[in-house]
């Protein structure tokens, strides 16, 4: 059996050749691996991640002004342009995007996707309950397709 790579730059030049020039088959599982692997040659100019640039309990300053005495809290995300901002609170999350635009929006925590709704096309959405740990909000709208970073909203 010979070594591999050949230590013979001859010998190695002459098996790549071979190589290029087999024309054999190549199989289904090598294709598509191939062309997945291809489609995430874009995937980061794809999807924006929105920072958290707004957190009403990290904020306490903020809190004092509002009117509302309800437990709700309040996020805001931005991503360039883009600015999502949703309400926690025991009955779920209502949220909307900035600019509007009808889509579609998935909450998802460690453990998968745990609700999606709709966008309207003034941008509002609503999900269920969050569960404990880490959550982020995917959205596929017309103008854009973001990700909210990763947050404890409980």
């Amino acid at each position: 059996m010979e070594p591999w790579p050949p230590v013979d730059d001859d010998a190695l030049t002459t098996e790549l050749g071979a190589a290029l020039w087999d024309t054999g088959l190549v199989s289904e599982a090598y294709l598509s691996a191939a062309l997945a692997a291809f489609t995430w040659r874009t995937a980061d100019a794809e999807l924006a991640v929105a920072e958290l640039t707004f957190d009403s309990a990290v904020d306490a300053g903020m809190v004092g002004m509002t009117r509302s005495a309800s437990s709700a809290r309040t996020l805001s995300f931005r991503s360039g342009s883009v600015v999502v901002e949703i309400e926690v609170s025991d009955a779920g999350i209502v949220g909307q995007f900035s600019p509007p635009a009808g889509g579609r929006v998935r909450a998802r925590s460690a453990s998968g996707i745990y609700d999606e709704a709709s966008v309207d096309e003034v941008g509002f959405f609503s999900l269920g309950v969050p569960p404990p740990g880490p959550v982020q909000l995917c959205a596929r709208t017309v103008g854009y397709t973001l990700c909210t970073a990763w947050v404890c909203l409980r």
